[in-house]
């Protein structure tokens, strides 16, 4: 099995469990996307793009794509940025 697929899994893992806790955190900026956003899918818009990014992400990957585990890196460390500075109350 592909490194960079497992390795992206479980970034994906990480950046499902910073948007639950995030979404459960009631932070205003939050409350107002989560308005906006759900009207289509009833709240899960957000699960919804974060499983397709992870999705295309994997498939980049699977396919052989070298830069794929680095640009979901970094999408992951800016998923960790912003989660700190929501529930941190930076932001």
């Amino acid at each position: 099995m592909n490194v960079s697929i497992i390795l992206i899994f479980l970034c994906g893992v990480a950046n499902f469990a910073m948007h639950k806790a995030t979404m459960e955190s009631r932070h205003p900026m939050v409350e107002q996307m989560r308005r906006s956003m759900g009207r289509g899918f009833g709240g899960w818009a957000g699960y919804v793009l974060e499983f397709a990014v992870l999705l295309a992400a994997m498939g980049f990957a699977g396919a052989g794509s070298v830069i794929a585990l680095f640009v979901y890196g970094v999408y992951t460390l800016f998923n960790a940025a912003a989660a700190w500075m929501l529930l941190s109350g930076k932001m």
